[in-house]
């Protein structure tokens, strides 16, 4: 899109929103920002500032979301009323972004096989560069962006319901299970946000489709590339799958499931589809099984922080909501003490009843979705209602016993007591960081 001269408001201000405004007037946008927090309170950035408002579309031409931002907010659909086109942040960014897109999206899994992804492209020599949803603004990587060069984005949901053009060349769904109904408010209306992926894709393009996860499975059907399928429970050609303890692409096995360094069967999803991924953008079988064995894993995902007398400690504050707490858990033997709670997404918790009272100890409930939780679970499993994480860590330790396992796993949302995941996640580390200390 011929951007200049164009007025373009920009609607959320955290980092995203910034990187957005700075890459459009770059462009020659006439760009001012609008957010509902006062402009004191905001990063810095050079441009009017209006408060979030029937005001700020006045003028108005284009309205770019960020990711933060819902789309049907009463001013938004004002502004799809007076036929103000509305975009979200990655549609912005890819006007200017050169070079082919990887995206990666899913309830649960997505930054770790984005991360991965990333991880065996650079192994095996490929240029690529790794951002979105994982953190880095699709718009600051314009500057960095090549013809040659693979673009690996993270797509959440919120991201791909305002993507109108972009084209992605390998696009991955790894699952579509109940998240952000908060946002959403319907499980139709999440998925249909994350097929958006497949919309601009021709048919020399690939659709990544988890053969297991029957939302995503069904994806193909509305496939106009070519799809190819990873599935951990067995041979779903073509594509890449597990098969007696190996890892195989198309019938060729390329690794040993107990190479992979992640915990957890959910990881060795993430492997494949990564893998596929991989793959399809030019990296080969030895270079992926190399880059798999070498890959650190991610902050967040099922991290392992410290074992302080005999009690292991793990940090899964990514485990945002009902479906990734299910993974985390199946992901240990037994003797957990569980955390679990935030802010609720409109989840249901009663999935997690047998897992937790074949696995778990106790239920250690925090934050405002405690007594949800507690309502859901019922007498599956002993439940303490500790308010916050220090006293969900302080109650594990005096009670847990050599070979038990603190997890971190909440289920929930982080905003009613920190600033988002990774700082309940630090947090957490922190904590269990200065109990060794003593």
């Amino acid at each position: 899109m011929d951007i200049r001269g164009k007025r373009v408001t920009i609607f959320g201000m955290a980092k995203s929103g910034v990187a957005t405004l700075e890459l459009l007037r770059r462009h020659g946008a006439v760009v001012r920002a609008s957010d509902v927090k006062a402009r004191a309170a905001l990063p810095e950035f050079e441009s009017e500032f209006v408060e979030q408002g029937e005001a700020a579309l006045e003028g108005c031409e284009v309205a770019v979301l960020s990711p933060g931002v819902p789309a049907d907010l009463p001013v938004i659909e004002e502004a799809r009323r007076r036929g103000i086109a509305v975009v979200g942040d990655v549609e912005a960014a890819s006007w200017f972004l050169r070079g082919p897109v990887i995206g990666i999206t899913g309830a649960n899994g997505k930054t770790t096989t984005t991360a991965l992804t990333g991880h065996l492209l650079r192994e095996a020599g490929i240029a690529c560069q790794v951002g979105g949803n994982i953190g880095t603004p699709p718009a600051s990587m314009v500057e960095t962006s090549r013809e040659e060069q693979w673009n690996v984005l993270e797509l959440s949901s919120f991201q791909l319901e305002t993507s109108e053009t972009v084209r992605v060349r390998i696009a991955a769904v790894l699952n579509i299970t109940p998240d952000h109904l908060d946002r959403h408010h319907t499980f139709e209306s999440y998925a249909a946000a994350k097929a958006r992926i497949l919309r601009c894709q021709t048919a020399g393009d690939f659709a990544v489709l988890n053969a297991e996860n029957q939302p995503a499975a069904a994806l193909a059907a509305l496939a106009r590339g070519q799809v190819r399928w990873f599935n951990a429970g067995g041979k779903t050609a073509p594509g890449f799958w597990r098969e007696g303890g190996e890892l195989v692409a198309d019938g060729e096995v390329f690794m040993a499931e107990s190479e992979i360094p992640l915990r957890g069967r959910h990881n060795v999803e993430n492997v494949l589809a990564g893998a596929c991924c991989a793959r399809l953008a030019g990296a080969g079988l030895e270079e992926i099984r190399k880059g798999v064995m070498s890959f650190p894993g991610v902050e967040h995902r099922i991290e392992y922080v410290k074992t302080v007398a005999g009690v292991s400690y793990y940090n899964d504050s990514k485990a945002t909501n009902v479906d990734a707490t299910v993974k985390a858990l199946e992901s240990f033997e037994g003797g957990l003490w569980v955390i679990l709670g935030g802010k609720d997404k409109g989840s249901d918790y009663t999935a997690l009843k047998e897992l937790l009272r074949k696995r778990a100890k106790a239920a250690l409930l925090i934050g405002a979705a405690a007594e949800k939780i507690a309502s859901h679970l019922g007498d599956a499993v002993r439940m303490e209602r500790c308010g916050d994480l220090k006293s969900a860590v302080e109650l594990a330790r005096r009670e847990a016993v050599e070979g038990d396992t603190v997890l971190l796993a909440p289920a929930c949302a982080s905003f009613d007591q920190f600033s988002g995941y990774e700082e309940r996640g630090r947090v957490f580390k922190a904590i269990v960081k200065s109990l060794e200390e003593r």
